[in-house]
């Protein structure tokens, strides 16, 4: 009688096939299911028919925008009326600016309200009240320089909770200028380069959760962190080309001018997330400037090319199947 065949090397192979497929899915678990980081990063969607312009009005090039402690809305764009002020909802409450500002870039809110805008057109920093009165001015109107009482093109400012500021005077200079609250220079550091301090087009700062001040070193493609007093920290080039930076708790948001999309940035400098691409539909940018977050975490994007002002609401992570 013959023997029976051995089933046991068909039982070992069906083992090993069954271990590898456990050790795939284990190996690949985080890619398929997503790690924490990614699960708790927000969807971002575009808000439908934010914000309401008065009638008539037509947006020139928009190039910041910042929310202030009731989350009011601030837009600076380049055309008559060159502040603009909406509530939350986007209906608008009121303009001004006239009188003061000719090419608006940078535009924040301190922490006490006041509204701080770089203008480009004038060479000047100027503070105001939330209403729109001059409270400080730096520079010397329509005169580009280099000396500590004037700037070249200055494109942004960040206030600390004391009210010292920081300018970075970009477009004609490569410099960072440290300020106290009433206007007096206290020191500047950088100039043309790629090195470290160094800078090409310093765009865009702002202070982080730690204070530390974060310069968008633009066409160097970079985030350089320095401590208040200037020292190099670390350089973060996930960014992109950072035109314009927003920091909330431990994340970085990047408005990448270039690539057309805004970046955010964790703790590290590493990319966690992103939203938007090119384009001109809602959700879409060209040339997204500036950019903020206001206090429930919605996301507030200002774009040149395409003229506009974007509000995107944050709604939870789908958790993935």
């Amino acid at each position: 009688m013959a023997a029976r065949p051995r089933r046991f090397p068909e039982r070992m192979m069906m083992r090993h096939l069954f271990l590898a497929v456990i050790g795939f899915m284990i190996a690949f678990a985080p890619a398929a299911c997503g790690d924490e980081t990614v699960a708790k990063f927000p969807d971002y969607r575009p808000v439908a028919g934010w914000p309401q312009l008065p009638p008539k009005f037509e947006l020139g090039p928009v190039s910041a925008v910042a929310t202030d402690a009731k989350d009011r809305v601030f837009v600076a764009h380049r055309g008559p009326k060159p502040v603009l002020v909406f509530d939350r909802d986007g209906k608008f409450l009121r303009s001004w600016g006239d009188d003061h500002i000719d090419t608006p870039h940078g535009l924040r809110i301190d922490p006490d309200g006041n509204v701080w805008l770089t203008d480009i057109g004038n060479h000047l920093v100027m503070k105001f009240d939330p209403e729109g009165k001059l409270l400080l001015s730096l520079g010397k109107k329509g005169e580009p320089g280099n000396k500590p009482d004037q700037f070249n093109q200055p494109t942004d400012v960040a206030v600390t909770s004391t009210g010292e500021f920081f300018v970075t005077d970009g477009y004609g200079n490569a410099r960072v200028l440290k300020f106290d609250r009433h206007g007096k220079l206290l020191k500047q550091w950088g100039k043309k380069g790629k090195g470290e301090g160094q800078f090409n087009l310093p765009h865009a700062v702002c202070l982080d959760a730690k204070g530390r001040v974060c310069v968008g070193d633009r066409e160097n493609n970079r985030v350089q962190i320095f401590d208040t007093e200037g020292k190099f920290l670390a350089q973060w080039k996930e960014s992109g080309a950072p035109y314009g930076l927003f920091s909330t708790g431990d994340r970085l948001f990047v408005a990448d001018g270039r690539a057309g999309w805004v970046r955010v940035l964790g703790a590290d400098g590493k990319s966690i997330g992103r939203l938007g691409e090119k384009g001109t539909a809602a959700g879409q940018f060209q040339m997204p400037h500036m950019l903020c977050v206001d206090s429930r975490g919605d996301v507030y994007v200002a774009e040149v090319t395409n003229k506009r002002i974007q509000k995107f609401a944050a709604h939870a992570a789908k958790s993935p199947d």
